[in-house]
């Protein structure tokens, strides 16, 4: 059956080709929705590419979301942009059902790592999003987005690929749990230093934000996990894939949103936005290196650097009426660094130690 789904997407490609080579603008965009959706099913039986199936979903649900804006703007007349932040807070009270009170206490098990963790987590990000504002002209609110998304935490994304890879996973659930505690002081205060020339930034009014969208949740969700769990296992179960839908949800809304802007930089946003990832990346593991840390543990911190929560980027961004300029950044980040995460995840499994 994945074979099949596999030479079904290949046809579509073909045909992509074919219809935008003859000039068919009016049936580019449903053959090339079907070719990403073919591609997610053919992935998603695959066990060596299933990580990737989620990716193509994504972009399956952009590709919609570009073609045919208008139903993920508005439905029966209802903003769908309304939708994002109840999402958000799904999304993170899943995160809070998949830890527990044990990944707090890694800081006194490992504060070496803990420290250099935290430490590459709020400075390097940060300051090279900055830094690409400086090489790309982009307009002052989308330079804000990608800023924004470098000032924001590490989220689960970063755990899942440090199981993959074998890496420290233990320092990677405690280093996403205390940075996404110290979100709420520490993400403000750098988008009031790094952007604050670019977009007014109210510090106190984002610090409210993220307590409501992130802490509270993932506090009910701690609080879940340590006394419902066993009650009600089918929930713990099938948030994951609850907070999948959601992401792609959120994604497709926003690019709906910012679709203009976005189809006019496109290019030059996805190439900033993937220098962004790849420098978290590289930094990330030789920064722990100065630190003296193990490989495996300079291999977690490359990935909680890399691995940002742009979901809450894009809350936030919403939280202050720029979804369609500021979100577009956070949107492009999540479906890039899930691609470049499992592959960089798969191939230190591979290599070993």
């Amino acid at each position: 059956m994945r074979n099949h789904f596999i030479l079904a997407a290949a046809l579509a490609l073909m045909a992509i080709l074919a219809l935008a080579m003859a000039g068919q603008q009016n049936w580019l965009g449903p053959v090339a929705i079907l070719f990403f959706v073919l591609l997610a099913l053919g992935l998603g039986r695959s066990e060596q590419m299933r990580r990737l199936a989620f990716t193509a979903w994504i972009i399956a649900a952009v590709a919609a979301s570009l073609f045919y804006p208008a139903p993920f703007r508005e439905l029966w007349g209802f903003d769908l942009k309304k939708l994002i932040i109840p999402l958000l807070m799904i999304i993170m009270f899943g995160m809070g059902t998949a830890m527990s009170l044990r990944d707090f206490a890694g800081v006194i098990r490992m504060p070496k790592g803990v420290f250099a963790g935290l430490l590459c987590q709020f400075t390097i990000m940060p300051l090279v999003g900055f830094g690409l504002t400086k090489v790309f002209s982009f307009p002052p609110e989308i330079a804000a987005g990608l800023i924004l998304v470098g000032c924001s935490p590490s989220g689960l994304a970063s755990n899942v690929m440090s199981f993959i890879a074998r890496a420290n996973l233990a320092l990677s659930l405690t280093l996403t749990a205390i940075a996404t505690l110290l979100a709420p002081l520490l993400t403000p205060a750098l988008m009031a230093l790094l952007a604050g020339q670019l977009v007014p930034i109210d510090a106190w009014g984002m610090m409210l934000d993220i307590l409501r969208i992130v802490i509270l949740p993932v506090v009910a969700g701690l609080f879940f996990n340590h006394f419902f769990y066993d009650r009600f296992p089918w929930l713990a179960r099938f948030m994951p894939k609850i907070s999948m839908v959601g992401i792609a949800v959120i994604i497709a809304i926003i690019t709906a949103a910012g679709r203009d802007s976005l189809l006019t930089i496109g290019f030059t946003l996805i190439l900033a936005v993937a220098l962004h990832n790849a420098a978290g990346y590289f930094f990330g593991y030789w920064a722990s290196r100065l630190f003296g840390l193990d490989r495996q543990s300079c291999r977690t911190i490359a990935l909680e650097v890399g691995l940002q929560n742009s979901g809450l980027a894009s809350g936030l961004a919403l939280e202050m009426g720029k979804v369609a300029t500021m979100g577009l950044a956070p949107a492009v980040f999540g479906p890039l660094m899930n691609v470049t995460g499992s592959s960089l995840a798969s191939w230190w499994r591979g290599k070993g130690e």
